[in-house]
């Protein structure tokens, strides 16, 4: 057999392709080429290969190798492609039975004594080989990400030796272990210790959050140094629904993208950029197209703590995102496109200073030093966000800190998620994602929330798109108080409540 063709893919973002390791030789001087728009860490596998065959006591063949990875038009770099360019060589030289490679996919880099190492980006490439009906051999370093697909197709080999064994049927490869366990329902993101009851007082904050947790609106919080907002938003992850799965999946499958882990199964991600963050960093970025931050918070929150410090350009950049709930990043050699469906959750102080408006501590900025500080914001940007909430310092009473009677993350949640099962129930979805057509169906006012709208309308100068948000955190304000259920009209109170909480059509 002076022919053979090997399995494996290259990852394309999400998009794990197909690509076939096709091996052939013949007589001539020894040489070893490798094709098919391949970068220089593929190119420098020939080495590799060859002392890791060796080390496993095979034998390279003399003569001329010739390896082509096609599809061409791919690009494809990384040292994923070790191990199946060495199979490629085996298989076509007789050391290996090469119907044994028939359908299943090998991943991973070889050490020089032949050991596998694992590989970026595993996760997706298995994921779309199990869709295609293929079973996996990866390294035994990959078990961990792994081990979050219930698939009994794939088997874990920590040396070039195993893997040969068990084409031959000498000997068997095991499975990656199921360990992932449930995040229970309330957990916060950042632990179990932190819970609302310790915050004192901010009882309007505390209702805002939960109006957005229970409908998936974003939020942003202004308000002067030490009234709470950094400490309301870390225990803000409390109140969401625990992730499906299938979210838990994607979610995984965009974290090994980055080569990061994810924090938790089934508990959805909460990252919090420092306002230093570049607009790659946020959105995704640099010469090959990785998830940003946005893409990394799919499926849960991104939490932008001194919002205006942020650099206008990456603030800008989330404008699309968070309509569209995906991000397309275009290079001169590719364009990938990543999920990007989050949670915007900000805080600001008011001012540089940031005591404008305190009733405690006088304000060192000037109007126009404050008019440019909150500029720092366009409006394009603040009409997406549904709810701003402004947090005044708590009085300071250690007495009531200890003795706090404060509603726990617990019960906020079951509150939330009751709410959002009347919208599951009623929509098929959280009242945020509506669009147009489906929040005049389901949230439009009753003929007195209507008449206060439109005023409010005219009076504030708003656009329909912030008219829409309004009808959605109403019907998501009925909701929670279990008014108007039954109904697709929202009442007057909640389009009032709603009109309150949206603070920056009022301010512009």
């Amino acid at each position: 057999m002076q022919f053979a063709t090997v399995l494996t893919r290259v990852q394309q973002g999400l998009e794990a392709h197909q690509v076939r390791v096709e091996v052939h030789l013949s007589g001539g001087l020894p040489s070893l080429s490798i094709s098919g728009m391949v970068e220089t860490s593929v190119k420098e596998s020939r080495d590799r290969v060859c002392a890791a065959i060796r080390s496993a006591g095979l034998e390279v063949p003399d003569g001329r190798i010739v390896i082509s990875l096609a599809p061409a038009n791919l690009p494809k770099a990384g040292s994923r492609f070790d191990l199946p360019i060495a199979l490629g060589i085996l298989a076509a030289s007789g050391q290996v039975p090469p119907e044994a490679l028939s359908g299943k996919e090998f991943f991973g880099e070889l050490g020089l004594s032949g050991d596998l190492r694992s590989v970026p980006a595993i996760l997706p490439a298995a994921m779309q080989a199990g869709v295609s009906g293929h079973g996996v051999v990866a390294p035994d370093a990959c078990a961990e990400e792994l081990a979050l697909l219930d698939s009994e197709t794939i088997a874990l080999a920590t040396h070039l030796t195993g893997v040969v064994g068990f084409l031959w049927g000498r000997s068997d490869l095991p499975a990656p272990l199921k360990q992932s366990a449930p995040s229970l329902p309330g957990d916060s993101v950042v632990g179990s210790d932190i819970d609302f009851s310790d915050v004192c007082g901010q009882v309007m904050a505390k209702r805002g959050l939960l109006i957005a947790a229970a409908g998936g609106h974003n939020l942003l919080m202004s308000g002067s140094p030490g009234a709470g907002k950094s400490m309301l938003a870390q225990r803000f992850a409390g109140l969401l629904a625990p992730l499906s799965n299938a979210e838990s999946l994607q979610t995984a499958a965009l974290y090994s993208l980055a080569g990061q882990r994810m924090p938790a199964w089934q508990r959805r991600p909460f990252r919090s950029p420092h306002h230093t963050s570049s607009s790659p960093a946020l959105v995704g970025g640099s010469s090959k197209p990785v998830p940003g931050e946005i893409s990394l918070a799919h499926n849960g929150v991104l939490f932008l703590d001194e919002l205006p410090e942020f650099p206008r350009a990456a603030l800008e950049a989330l404008r699309e995102p968070l309509e569209t709930g995906s991000i397309t990043i275009a290079r001169a050699g590719q364009s990938c496109e990543f999920p990007a469906s989050f949670q915007l959750l900000a805080a600001m102080n008011p001012c540089p200073c940031g005591y404008a408006g305190d009733a405690e501590k006088n304000c060192r900025c000037t109007p126009e030093q404050v008019r440019r500080y909150q500029q720092k914001i366009s409006g394009p940007l603040l009409d997406r966000i549904d709810i701003c909430l402004q947090i005044s310092r708590p009085r300071v009473s250690l007495s009531d800190s200890r003795n706090s009677t404060a509603e726990t993350t617990e019960s906020l949640y079951e509150k939330a998620a009751a709410a959002r099962d009347r919208q599951i129930q009623r929509a098929g979805k959280l009242n945020a994602m509506l669009g147009s057509r489906e929040t005049r169906e389901y949230c439009w006012p009753d003929a007195t929330g209507l008449k206060l709208l439109e005023k409010a309308a005219e009076r504030f100068g708003m656009s329909y798109r912030a008219c829409d948000r309004v009808l959605r955190v109403a019907r998501t304000i009925a909701d929670l108080d279990a008014a108007s259920c039954s109904s697709t009209n929202t009442n007057a109170p909640a389009i009032t409540g709603a009109l309150a909480l949206r603070g920056l059509d009022q301010k512009n």
